[in-house]
């Protein structure tokens, strides 16, 4: 099982980093700069596996267990995510679309004019996104092991 997680993240980081730094130097960031965040993006597992096996060794086993520490992280983590997946979406809804700007940016992606409209989130969506946020809430409660 530990080797099956281990090749889920490395292999993850590959991509992971090949979009990172394709986005950087879409946004114009010297390469300096990109290899810096590259770097600290490609410490970031192997740090924080030495940390978590540190913090999860014999000695301390009892202590993260009467505080729950594997759910904590695991809460933490979903957070981090639903965190990063909102504030892709949550901006437009804010921002509406100009009629001058809608139509350069649905062009610079390729779509006609109209489809710039689209791209903006309505009560339907948001109360789904919502209902989906509170969906694991919903599902455990009453769960036990």
């Amino acid at each position: 099982v530990e080797f099956m997680i281990f090749l889920a993240i490395m292999l993850h980081k590959a991509p992971a980093a090949f979009g990172l730094t394709s986005f950087l130097l879409h946004e114009g960031f010297d390469r300096l700069r990109i290899r810096h965040s590259l770097m600290v993006f490609s410490l970031a597992a192997p740090i924080a596996a030495l940390v978590t096996y540190a913090g999860l060794s014999q000695q301390s086993k009892e202590t993260l267990a009467q505080i729950d520490a594997t759910g904590l992280g695991m809460l933490f983590s979903a957070g981090t995510f639903l965190y990063v997946a909102t504030m892709h979406v949550l901006p437009g809804i804010s921002k509406k679309p100009s009629s001058s700007s809608s139509g350069a940016a649905a062009a610079e992606l390729g779509a006609p004019p109209s489809a710039a409209h689209s791209q903006k989130m309505g009560r339907r969506q948001l109360a789904l996104l919502t209902f989906g946020i509170f969906m694991p809430l919903v599902l455990s409660y009453g769960h036990h092991h």
